[in-house]
């Protein structure tokens, strides 16, 4: 996949403003209309051009789009890192109310996905004045497999797109504080009431809703409410079994392996995943047998006597 330069595709520089955008794709919207322009690329070249001007026009879009600053140029390969939206507040449902199916993979890669289900409600009027509730807002945080764990007190910033008098994007720093829940999992959204965009009369301000992902672990992998971990043991302890310590969230714990574990056996430790209180998650640990090196003369004489005593045939069953 490509990174497109959108500044590039409407001729601007990335300081511009607001008015110069839009005067811009008008600009070149009349100029490379299929119904005025003839030459074999114009109908690609007027869809890279809206493409740019669905980004650019939306100051949260550009925004978000402007956080991969100078480090990509046109051209070049490019893969959005994870969770590069985390930390960017969008209103509505998320980022795009366009059929993103209609532009490149790369806008789809970026914009394509909603952050959740749009939460907005209308406005209403009274004979006296108008009144509208403010718009819903949304957006992603990173936290911890232990904040999801234990559950958590946080507070976070987040960036909140602005357009300064001059008409330039930028964003403002918006700093919540908020309750993780316990046995929260990726995907899940925390509601925080009334801390969304501002109402107008009487009506109160809309909802903002952050949408949970997880930092990466160094150890632990994710699948739903199960904890995953591969867990080293030697062969004496497959071959005899043992008791071994195994870290969790919660601690170091206890796994008991049973005589004659293989690589790949798979061992639980209930409740040690993400547990809510309605729903529970457990530990699954699975077994990788490290074979030590034999380095003196008597270390090799052991694996030779193994060999003597215990001959077996590990390929047998492929037929060699």
């Amino acid at each position: 996949m490509k990174f497109k330069d959108y500044y590039q595709t409407l001729d601007l520089k990335k300081d511009a403003s607001q008015d110069e955008i839009k005067r811009a794709y008008r600009k070149l919207a009349r100029k490379l209309h299929p119904d005025v322009n003839k030459s074999h690329d114009a109908e690609e070249k007027f869809k890279e051009l809206g493409e740019a001007y669905e980004v650019l026009q939306d100051p949260e879009k550009r925004a978000a789009y402007d956080k991969f600053g100078s480090n990509w140029q046109a051209g070049q390969d490019f893969e959005p890192p994870p969770n590069w939206d985390a930390g960017f507040e969008f209103s509505g449902g998320g980022f795009t109310q366009a059929d993103a199916s209609q532009f490149s993979d790369f806008f789809e890669s970026l914009f394509g996905k909603s952050s959740g289900s749009s939460h907005a409600r209308p406005g209403y009027h009274t004979h006296a004045a108008f009144h509208a509730r403010g718009q819903d807002v949304h957006a992603k945080i990173v936290i911890n497999l232990e904040d999801s764990y234990l559950g958590a007190q946080k507070t976070i910033t987040l960036s909140r797109p602005v357009i300064d008098q001059n008409g330039h994007v930028g964003t403002s720093p918006h700093t919540i504080t908020l309750s993780v829940p316990k046995g929260i999992i990726e995907g899940q959204q925390i509601r925080l009431e009334g801390q969304g965009g501002h109402g107008a009369g009487q009506a109160g301000n809309g909802d903002l809703f952050l949408e949970i992902a997880f930092a990466p672990h160094r150890i632990f992998t994710m699948d739903k409410r199960d904890i995953l971990l591969s867990l080293p043991v030697t062969p004496w302890e497959a071959a005899l079994g043992a008791t071994v310590s195994v870290p969790t969230l919660g601690g170091i714990v206890g796994l008991k392996i049973p005589p004659g574990s293989q690589t790949g056996k798979k061992l639980r430790l209930k409740g040690r995943g993400l547990s809510s209180t309605t729903q529970s998650g457990h530990q699954y640990v699975t077994l990788a047998i490290i074979t030590p090196e034999p380095v003196t003369d008597a270390q090799k004489k052991i694996y030779e006597q193994m060999a003597q005593l215990m001959p077996t045939n590990p390929r047998s069953g492929l037929g060699v």
